[in-house]
């Protein structure tokens, strides 16, 4: 706030020399055209006295001392203000446009720009006026892809939870059906699908709150220290009949048998959690799922690995976008929100840290780096939306 007042004292102190040296110039100018005029007309006027002569003006000019004396105050005003609006031109056509643009932004052309000319008040005032314009463009902006967002979210949404709502719905209505009754391995069999339909849902649920809070700023870090290979063993431990379901096996490879970091547990589970079981749904093909750990003094890496779908050069740059489906993965059995990377990227930036990804023959590789010792007092607070 001072630099910014410092800034406008000096902008107001550049505007007032400008307008004392306008004022000067018109002064020195009407002087000299007075000096001129006062030294010509008197030699005139004495030599046509002298002379006797019939020149009326000159005659009033060698008898009249307070009618001349007038004139030449009148003369010396109108010598003084044709120059300073002379000098002065310049910064009233400068006004002039000014007005025009705020006219025209007024009536809602927001792709109006002024030149910025010189460094003074006006400068000033169109520097302004132009940041202001640009910062309604800004908010406009935003305004339309916040609005374009909600419609994104609505449509993902009504169309993820009704998969399988509709599959519930439909398997609870024949296991209540009174008409033919079901034997008792087929509504075993029913009660099962529905419950993994039931819990699939659960998971676009969570999702969607989760990503709701990060986005909006809903969600407070808490800060300890986290042994993160023992972090990454219990997940994989956990994720254990995924990896059976799908036929997969998995190692752990860590260059250090322990490694403690600052961070926040619980979110540095979901973003390995959600890494895992993305690893999980596009890996089957590999058979092998690895996590790698690389740690040092300063950061450490964690890498995913699975050796399943190749995803597309021209998709990596996407990957991380909220509802972002790679096409060929819109499935029942990986079918998802689309914000289980983006949720992993809204961690990641938590921390400070970093998320890479590429893919190819050799497998798709997400890199998580994460600070061992995140900065407490800088970093700890509840995110922006």
């Amino acid at each position: 706030m001072k630099s910014r007042k410092t800034g406008q004292g000096d902008v107001s102190r550049r505007f007032r020399t400008r307008m004392i040296i306008n004022i000067i110039y018109s002064a020195a100018l009407a002087c000299l055209v007075e000096v001129f005029l006062v030294i010509n007309l008197s030699m005139l006027a004495d030599y046509a006295g002298g002379a006797q002569s019939e020149n009326a003006l000159l005659v009033m000019v060698y008898h009249s001392d307070m009618p001349v004396v007038l004139a030449y105050v009148l003369v010396g005003i109108v010598i003084f203000s044709v120059c300073f609006l002379f000098l002065q031109e310049r910064s009233t056509a400068y006004i002039g446009r000014i007005s025009d643009a705020v006219k025209t932004i007024s009536e809602g052309d927001l792709n109006t720009t002024i030149e910025v000319v010189g460094d003074d008040e006006f400068s000033a005032m169109a520097a302004n006026l132009n940041k202001m314009v640009e910062d309604i463009r800004s908010l406009m902006d935003r305004e339309r892809e916040s609005e374009r967002t909600k419609n994104e979210l609505i449509t993902n949404v009504a169309h993820d939870l009704r998969t399988p709502l509709t599959s519930i719905i439909g398997y609870l209505e024949l296991l209540s059906s009174k008409s033919a009754p079901l034997p008792p391995e087929m509504q075993k069999k029913y009660i099962d699908i529905a419950y993994s339909k039931a819990k699939r849902l659960e998971k676009l649920i969570e999702d969607l709150f989760g990503f709701t809070k990060m986005n909006y700023g809903k969600i407070s870090m808490h800060i300890s220290r986290v042994d993160i290979i023992k972090l990454l063993s219990q997940l994989l431990e956990e994720s254990y009949p995924s990896f059976a379901a799908k036929g997969l096996s998995y190692e752990l490879q860590s260059n250090v048998p322990a490694k403690m970091i600052t961070a926040d547990g619980n979110l540095l589970a979901r973003l390995f959690d959600n890494l895992i079981n993305n690893a999980v749904k596009y890996g089957a093909d590999g058979k092998r799922i690895v996590v790698k750990v690389t740690a040092g003094s300063e950061i450490v890496q964690v890498s995913v690995t699975n050796y399943g779908y190749v995803i597309p050069a021209e998709e990596l740059p996407l990957i991380f976008d909220k509802f972002y489906r790679v096409e060929q993965s819109r499935s029942t059995n990986t079918g998802g929100t689309g914000l289980g990377l983006a949720i992993v990227k809204n961690i990641v930036d938590m921390h400070n840290g970093d998320i890479t990804v590429r893919s190819d023959l050799g497998g798709t590789v997400f890199t998580v780096t994460l600070q061992v010792n995140f900065d407490v007092n800088k970093e700890h607070f509840e995110k922006p939306g």
